[in-house]
């Protein structure tokens, strides 16, 4: 009988997932014939946006139970709508999150040994030593070697994981040298994280002006914002526009062409971080620590910082452009 692992994620966007992508990378490599799989609060996105990232072996559990883990009722449901599928117990649960309600309820569903931060890593079947990191997937496979006692490689994601014809289709799109990216579009509209239109436009403006090329990551829906950019001025990219191609396996393809890229914080960033090129991110409600790209050539730039405030708009042009 199969082994089973149960990995649960109550983060809904698709930042949340490819964060996530080292993570699952490395326990698929150590645990090479445990069969794995994925709960969320919300939709898995590895089975459907992020399906062309080629991240395999990971099953989507389906309980009936609408955003599990944030209704209290589904500590009725939990362990009864399980047992209906017939899987019997997993043999690790691995909890992402850290909520009180989410835990609890996750902890209806029956295990051999059961991992969770949560009220100071108390829900855990084993008592060990723990550590604390601001990268989710850094810190959970630190305390899962001493909750395991085990040791497990670091497996990042690789580029020649994508279909080459995405690869293919970005060298189509952008055949030259010297693009520079932006993304300035946010997910989450609960919270203000964009930086100003006329912002980027400048900034695009002045990286014109030092004869490179600027690229706008924008969906071909936001029509709206792709022709105020195109009235304000010339010679703007927009690639995914001559496309039919449309994922964020797309998105990852195009940023292998670039020299830089400057974003707020957003999906787009991370498909742009897979591609490990130079980034200027900039941050203001959110957590810049928690939620920034693990990589190394990457400057941040946090009102919260630098201005002491959430206002992201507080950066100024003239802060992006020291760094680019």
């Amino acid at each position: 009988m199969n082994k089973k692992i149960l990995i649960y994620n109550s983060g809904g966007g698709l930042g949340d997932s490819i964060q996530l992508f080292p993570l699952i990378l490395s326990l698929q490599n150590y645990f090479k014939h445990y069969k794995f799989y994925y709960l969320s609060a919300h939709e898995n996105h590895f089975s459907k946006k992020l399906k062309e990232y080629g991240i395999k072996n990971l099953e989507t559990l389906d309980l009936k139970l609408k955003y599990f883990g944030f209704r209290w009722w589904h500590l009725l449901s939990a362990k009864k709508n399980f047992l209906n599928l017939k899987i019997n117990e997993f043999d690790l649960i691995i909890d992402l999150q850290s909520k009180f309600r989410n835990t609890l309820i996750l902890k209806r569903i029956p295990s051999k040994k059961f991992y969770s931060s949560t009220y100071g890593f108390n829900f855990c079947s084993n008592k060990f030593s723990f550590v604390k990191r601001d990268n989710i997937s850094e810190m959970t496979l630190l305390n899962l070697e001493n909750f395991l006692n085990i040791k497990i490689e670091r497996i990042k994601y690789q580029i020649n994981q994508l279909p080459a014809r995405y690869i293919e289709e970005s060298k189509r799109l952008l055949p030259e040298n010297g693009y520079i990216g932006f993304s300035l579009t946010q997910g989450n509209e609960y919270r203000k994280k964009s930086w100003p239109l006329n912002m980027f436009v400048s900034l695009a403006k002045k990286v014109q002006s030092k004869n490179k090329k600027p690229v706008f990551f924008i969906d071909k829906s936001n029509k709206i914002i792709i022709e105020k950019i195109k009235s304000q001025m010339k010679g703007a990219l927009f690639p995914e526009q001559n496309t039919s191609l449309s994922c964020p396996a797309l998105v990852t393809a195009l940023s292998t062409r670039l020299d830089k890229a400057v974003s707020i914080d957003n999906g787009i960033m991370h498909m742009i971080s897979l591609a490990s090129v130079p980034m200027i991110v900039l941050f203001g409600p959110t957590n810049s620590k928690k939620f920034k790209p693990d990589q190394k050539n990457i400057t941040i730039l946090d009102s919260k910082q630098m201005y002491d405030s959430k206002d992201v708009s507080k950066i100024k042009l003239d802060d992006v452009l020291k760094f680019l």
